[in-house]
């Protein structure tokens, strides 16, 4: 039976702490699905289609990565889509409190045998956040190696107009 796992995020913008937890996972499971967020209580510096078609160009090499999105309840994209696993990223012990409190809640919502599955960041990425990255360009300053290439130009553009 092919496995297939969820990871799911705002990624706005997608990081080099994500790309590290897409492209570990994606030796884990026979398919990996992205899955932007659309979070109604956010305001995302990119669209939903801006961020869908740069986790995309970003993951291409991929082959077993597809990316989606969704609004919503999580337990309920899951469990309409037939996953066995959501893939979480942690950096800190803070996140951790926040993740398994999500990760409980989720398993009295998934269906019978879909489990959450928690990757450590690499600690060379473990500092670095969506936010902060954009608070560090709206500030001028330099984010280098710490998100891609391709992200990194789209953010740089969004924040010179």
């Amino acid at each position: 039976m092919s496995k297939k796992a969820l990871y799911t995020g705002s990624f706005d913008p997608m990081t080099n702490g994500h790309l590290d937890i897409i492209t570990r996972a994606s030796k884990m499971f026979d398919e990996l699905v992205v899955g932007v967020i659309v979070n109604p209580n956010k305001y995302p510096l990119f669209t939903r289609e801006e961020r869908v078609d740069m986790i995309q160009e970003v993951t291409a090499d991929l082959e077993n990565v597809r990316v989606d999105s969704f609004e919503g309840l999580l337990a309920d994209y899951v469990n309409e889509n037939q996953f066995h696993a959501v893939v979480r990223g942690l950096r800190a012990t803070s996140d951790f409190e926040y993740e398994i409190q999500m990760a409980q809640m989720n398993a009295c919502l998934f269906h019978k045998g879909i489990e959450s599955v928690f990757l450590m960041t690499s600690p060379k990425y473990s500092f670095i956040s969506s936010s902060m990255m954009k608070e560090v360009v709206s500030l001028n300053g330099c984010i280098d190696g710490l998100v891609p290439e391709i992200i990194l130009k789209r953010i740089q553009e969004k924040y010179s107009k």
